[in-house]
């Protein structure tokens, strides 16, 4: 009697923390609601990003700011995606534990102010959210740790997420446009102390250069406004790529003239921190030796099962046969 009383008991308990763990889902009545105000977020996020000049597109943003925090007040939002706003950023980690909404809006000057917030999943479904202020423009020094109300602001494009010994630690992708001379890319790392989120740290290591150089707490690209970078997740290489930047006019003190000049670095994780890697390829093709496939005979050519080039390049570098 006692042995079956105990395991009534047991039963009792793991339903009743079955219940308390399953998190709230937002309700048919709850997406209709936020459907309907996505409407008129979409109209204002347009005109953030197009507006006729600076004033026009600051008013529509101090609107759009409450309307947001509004929409997200409805319970059960974390699960309402707001596909609808493609001005706007909003990234989601690989576990979803939150969602990071970014955006900037641009100033007469040609420089940026960024915007953002962070919403927890909770899972009562009611909002937990950290509004991020950008203090870009007042710091004297980029290489910080930093909390919400001193962020370092841009437009996030990715979160890669990591663990490493029972911890979560989130890699952030950021794009800022900066002014009209430049533009840059930007690393940072995000985790979470006593629920505060906390953006920087001692995560990119140069210990391991020819020449070592200091861990950085954050890690940034300024380049040309008119060049192209990569700045991205390898997931064949388990790595982060990025262009090799130079200046194209010998003039390495001005970022605004750095070029990507057909190079690759990198970081690799590591021991919890991200570390560099000063040339990711390192196949380069001695001088005047790319490969030049030979001519294709338009007789023998099988249009159903065309050559790759790998298989041009095989039969290239395989010794002819002597004559018999």
């Amino acid at each position: 009697m006692i042995r079956a009383c105990l395991l009534l008991l047991c039963c009792t308990f793991c339903t009743f923390t079955g219940l308390k763990a399953q998190r709230v889902r937002i309700s048919p009545a709850n997406e209709a609601i936020l459907r309907s105000r996505q409407d008129s977020l979409q109209v204002l996020s347009a005109l953030i990003l197009r507006g006729r000049d600076e004033a026009t597109r600051q008013e529509a943003n101090d609107r759009f700011i409450p309307k947001l925090v509004q929409a997200l007040k409805t319970p059960g939002s974390f699960d309402f995606r707001f596909d609808s706003l493609t001005t706007i950023s909003i990234q989601y980690p690989a576990d979803s534990a939150f969602r990071i909404f970014s955006w900037g809006l641009e100033q007469e000057t040609s420089f940026y102010h960024h915007y953002g917030a962070i919403q927890m999943r909770t899972d009562s479904g009611e909002l937990k959210l950290f509004p991020l202020f950008d203090y870009s423009d007042y710091m004297n020094n980029t290489d910080t740790i930093a909390g919400s109300k001193n962020w370092y602001g841009c437009l996030y494009y990715k979160i890669l997420q990591r663990r490493y010994f029972n911890k979560n630690y989130y890699t952030l992708f950021g794009w800022d446009p900066n002014n009209v001379r430049s533009q840059k890319k930007l690393l940072d790392m995000l985790t979470f102390k006593d629920g505060e989120p906390v953006f920087g740290g001692p995560f990119f290591s140069f210990a391991e250069d020819t020449v070592p150089k200091k861990t950085r707490n954050r890690f940034i690209l300024e380049f040309k406004k008119e060049a192209t970078i990569s700045m991205s997740y390898n997931a064949e290489m388990d790595m982060i790529v990025y262009d090799h930047l130079i200046s194209e006019s010998n003039q390495p003190s001005k970022p605004s003239t750095f070029v990507p000049d057909l190079d690759y670095e990198g970081f690799k994780w590591k021991a919890g921190k991200w570390v560099h890697i000063e040339k990711v390829f390192n196949d380069a093709l001695p001088q005047g030796k790319v490969p030049v496939p030979v001519p294709m005979n338009q007789k023998q050519k099988k249009l159903t099962k065309p050559r790759t080039a790998e298989e041009i390049n095989e039969e290239i570098e395989q010794p002819k046969k002597p004559k018999q």
